[in-house]
């Protein structure tokens, strides 16, 4: 009766358990296949929005690096416009070595190349000597520049269908035009670092015609045109073809896709705009590896329970018990690394921020340096004049006091001329110069030291020529320098026995004015230059004096040098155009 009992209660057991396995494996594949569903929509739609974002991101430095090719471009005409070589060749009609110096400028400037033109529109000199001779007279870029008065910005072809960017600008000597300077900027090298996996970008006008672009056969057509003659999914896979090696081997039409997303952007340009296509195959990829992942990890969990289930399967469950630990810590690593790459995208933002905070604060500083540097002498021989009229005043001396007064208005007036001058120095550009005589600002300058030197004994030998030194400048300016540059020669002589300074003035093919020192020299000639380089103690400078009085002479066409002495001391030399009677006259 036993045995008997044992046998009825098993074998309901035994039928049973098929059904409780088919039931877990049928419950366990119902929940990989809606967690498997959820998962997909929302990492589509996150991954979607993610490449979107990046490539609203490329985008905008792709405009970004196109604008600042252009503005650099802009200034180059205007620059080449004032180089006196080109101007003496258009005049004197000599052009024997007009297209080498054109040819110079190429590396420097980074532009495709380089045209002068006469007033009949022939081109006198080139970067490029086979277009020598070639007649422009009809050429947009000729005619509106000779027209304007400013530099022409033109977008032309050529008999080939190649487009060129050229800016131009009339060239005019003692106001009278002589001929047009033509500056091809070559925006054809952002093309192919446009081209990538997913992007296809193009560039168009005003009136919608496609300038640039990463597919060559889009070029002078309309959008609409243009994607009829070639989807965006096409030109992207052929850009991914013609990339590197590893890519031509894994790009398919079945990665690519068909969906590709649009987007638009603005270019502060004469109307232009830039658009881009992105294809989703990222976003696919990126979708399928989590899947995948999750697919494999429902795998690994349908063996554990037949391993629950069956004992004949314990050293299959212990293989894939490792594999299980491997797996959770390859996506451990899978996601430490997307919150770093969502960490860096946020961060991109507040670094922009911070560089554009960083940079205003960076130029106020050197302004309020500048500022204080330079008004410091002015304000010292302030003091000194007003102590010396109150002291006539008790003096009963009125008329002599009056003449101290006069002499502190002068130090007024060039305390509102410096600031003037430094703001017009922070802008390079926009000086009004005038003929001025050498000598004249030398000793307006001494003039100025005058309190400095009373304070001091120290020999001072001043050799200048009988006839005027005439240059064309700004006179405060020039005044600056020489105060600068005498005031740092004071400072050096401090800790001689028997300090002495020469200043030599002389006219040649330059005016050249020379202040010497018997001080201890120059340890740092490199550095000499540079903004906030000193070796006086904190409160006795700031190290701008040189650095603003090499940049005056710069913007004069001429220059500033230093060197040390032979018999020691040092040595500083100003060189400044002469400025001949014709020259003198053309101003």
């Amino acid at each position: 009766m036993s045995g008997n009992s044992d046998t009825t209660k098993t074998g309901p057991d035994q039928q049973g358990n098929p059904w409780r396995v088919r039931i877990a494996i049928l419950l366990l594949i119902a929940i990989a296949v809606g967690v498997v569903w959820v998962t997909n929509s929302l990492l589509t739609a996150r991954f979607t929005e993610s490449t979107r974002n990046r490539a609203q991101v490329r985008m905008t430095l792709y405009a970004g690096n196109l604008i600042s090719e252009l503005k650099r471009s802009s200034i180059v005409p205007q620059l080449l416009a004032r180089d006196p070589t080109l101007i003496g060749a258009l005049n004197s009609q000599d052009y024997t070595q007009s297209s080498q110096r054109l040819i110079s400028y190429i590396d420097e400037i980074g532009a495709a190349s380089l045209l002068l033109l006469d007033n009949s529109g022939r081109v006198v000199a080139a970067s490029d000597r086979n277009l020598i001779g070639a007649n422009h007279r009809s050429d947009a870029y000729f005619v509106n520049a000779v027209r304007s008065n400013d530099t022409i910005f033109t977008v032309t072809k050529d008999e080939n269908g190649t487009v060129m960017f050229t800016y131009s600008r009339k060239m005019e000597y003692a106001g009278s035009p002589i001929g047009v300077i033509v500056v091809e900027v070559d925006l054809k090298q952002f093309q192919n670092s446009w081209a990538g996996i997913s992007d296809a970008v193009f560039v168009s006008d005003s009136e919608g015609e496609i300038l640039l672009a990463t597919e060559p056969v889009w070029r002078g057509l309309h959008e609409e045109e243009a994607l009829q003659l070639r989807s965006p999914s096409a030109a992207i896979q052929r850009s991914i073809q013609t990339t590197t090696d590893w890519v031509s081997l894994t790009a398919s039409a079945n990665l690519l896709g068909s969906g590709v997303m649009r987007q638009e952007a603005r270019i502060p340009f004469q109307g232009w705009k830039m658009t881009s296509f992105t294809t989703y195959a990222s976003v696919r990829q990126r979708v399928n590896g989590v899947l995948a992942l999750e697919i494999m990890g429902f795998a690994i969990l349908l063996a554990l329970t037949f391993f629950f289930l069956s004992r004949r399967a314990q050293v299959r469950s212990r293989f894939f018990q490792r594999e299980s630990a491997e797996l959770r810590q390859l996506n451990q690593r899978l996601q430490r690394e997307i919150a770093e790459r969502e960490k860096a995208e946020k961060s991109l933002q507040v670094a922009e921020q911070t560089l554009a905070q960083s940079s205003k604060l960076a130029a106020l500083g050197e302004m309020s340096a500048a500022v204080s540097h330079e008004l410091n002498q002015p304000l010292a021989a302030m003091k000194t004049y007003l102590a010396g009229a109150r002291l006539l005043l008790r003096r009963k001396r009125p008329e002599e006091a009056v003449s101290s007064f006069q002499r502190i208005d002068d130090l007024i007036e060039r305390m509102g001329a410096i600031t003037k001058q430094l703001k017009s120095y922070a802008r390079k550009g926009g000086d009004a110069f005038a003929p001025l005589d050498m000598r004249d600002a030398v000793n307006s300058a001494l003039s100025m030291m005058e309190p400095q030197l009373k304070r001091r004994h120290v020999e001072i030998t001043k050799t200048m020529p009988r006839e005027a030194v005439m240059v064309l400048g700004d006179r405060v300016r020039i005044e600056q320098v020489i105060i600068n540059l005498f005031r740092n020669a004071l400072d050096a002589t401090k800790t001689v026995k028997d300090p002495q300074i020469d200043i030599l003035l002389a006219a040649g093919e330059t005016a050249l004015l020379t202040i010497r020192d018997n001080g201890a020299g120059i340890e740092d000639l490199d550095s000499l230059f540079e903004p906030f380089y000193t070796t006086k103690q904190a409160g006795d400078g700031v190290g701008l004096g040189l650095a603003i009085s090499s940049g005056i002479v710069n913007d004069l066409g001429g220059r500033l040098t230093a060197r040390n002495a032979a018999v020691g001391g040092a040595v500083f030399e100003v060189q400044l155009p002469i400025l001949l009677d014709e020259t003198e006259a053309a101003e």
